[in-house]
């Protein structure tokens, strides 16, 4: 008989210190590539080749900390098509961090939000060519509590306390 012995809830797994990549689908290959490449100044890490054609591309940050793989979404199970949709956040180190992102999208000509300022901080969101919006958060509360937020026709009505979730 093996035992095994589980953390209690909320005290996180051990061993894991970050999220080795982020998969997102793309229409387009190459065009991806060089956006990503050229937005947060990546480079290529590796690429997949299935049946002779180019499907993926792995792209990494120069430290190393994060990758992006981008999927031929013509390949992907259902196609899955992520318009609008913040499939991804990154953790900026302070807010100046958004306020240079903001100029450098628009030296580069990329598109962007406003930086937006809420209850526990703030944040930019930056579509990539197909609408995934890649956001970034920088965080003025502390993250160990909970906080709820809720919006009504995308505007922010408020904040709660309480979980809605059990």
């Amino acid at each position: 008989m093996t035992t095994t012995t589980e953390a209690p809830l909320g005290t996180g797994i051990g061993g894991l210190d970050r999220i080795a990549q982020v998969k997102l689908p793309v229409t387009d290959l190459a065009r991806s590539v060089r956006w990503y490449r050229r937005f947060l100044d990546l480079r290529l890490w590796f690429e997949i080749i299935e049946d002779g054609v180019l499907r993926g591309a792995g792209l990494i940050d120069p430290q190393q900390r994060f990758n992006v793989a981008l999927r031929d979404r013509s390949v992907c199970a259902s196609q899955p098509d992520l318009e609008g949709f913040d499939v991804v956040a990154f953790l900026p180190a302070d807010r100046t961090v958004l306020e240079d992102l903001t100029k450098r999208c628009d030296r580069l000509g990329i598109h962007h939000s406003e930086i937006q300022d809420g209850p526990e901080g703030s944040r930019l969101d930056v579509p990539d060519p197909d609408g995934t919006v890649l956001r970034f958060y920088h965080f003025t509360a502390p993250t160990s509590g909970f906080t709820g937020v809720e919006y009504r026709d995308g505007q922010l009505i408020g904040s709660y306390e309480s979980p809605r979730l059990s």
